[in-house]
């Protein structure tokens, strides 16, 4: 249950209490990089697991998602190639960046502006004084059957992932910025020494 998802793409202005699908485009389009804390829960198989971290995303195809609590875990998007680092398996698995996105909700946040091309989205209304819309993926070999975005004042604040298995991801963001300076390192991978590398394509 170890997962890391991620998510974002288009444009219009819109007001503080516009409808989510507005929110979500405008957040998009005004959103060049973007850092925030997260507190992610999945929930499936009758148990509950709990993480959080940090992200940083440079668009396109740039992230780093960071896990400090209950264990060390790194995912890395270098624009080419997608890195994750287990610390406690001491295993690094690598990938093409294309094919790890493809219409995954790492490429809402962290890809191009196509997401009305890969998702068909829906107004699912106001829940917990957050807008929410629904992001159905058109390729259903996305491994997700169905994702759930939760905005405020055109922030994103919350995303639901509901997985092939029936497992849900509840992420929650905190501290976010929007267009800050990220050093270019921040999303550059090398293995360390020692560790197995395998190849996950």
């Amino acid at each position: 249950m170890k997962k890391a998802l991620i998510t974002l793409a288009l444009a219009l202005p819109v007001s503080a209490h516009a409808a989510a699908v507005a929110q979500l485009k405008a957040f998009i389009a005004s959103t060049k990089t973007l850092s925030a804390d997260f507190t992610q829960t999945v929930t499936g198989g009758g148990r509950q697991e709990t993480a959080s971290g940090t992200l940083e995303i440079a668009r396109p195809g740039k992230f780093r998602w960071s896990y400090g609590k209950p264990y060390q875990q790194l995912i890395v998007g270098d624009g080419k190639t997608l890195w994750l680092y287990d610390q406690e398996l001491a295993q690094v698995t690598k990938k093409s960046l294309d094919a790890a996105l493809g219409s995954s909700p790492a490429a809402l946040l962290a890809g191009n502006n196509a997401i009305e091309r890969d998702y068909t989205l829906r107004e699912t209304g106001k829940q917990g004084g957050l807008e929410w819309l629904a992001a159905s993926p058109k390729n259903k070999d996305s491994g997700f059957a169905a994702i759930k975005m939760g905005f405020a004042a055109k922030q994103l604040k919350q995303m639901e992932l509901t997985d092939s298995f029936g497992n849900v991801t509840r992420i929650a963001f905190s501290r976010l910025k929007k267009n800050p300076a990220i050093p270019a390192g921040h999303f550059r991978f090398t293995p360390p020494a020692g560790v197995d590398v395998m190849n996950g394509d």
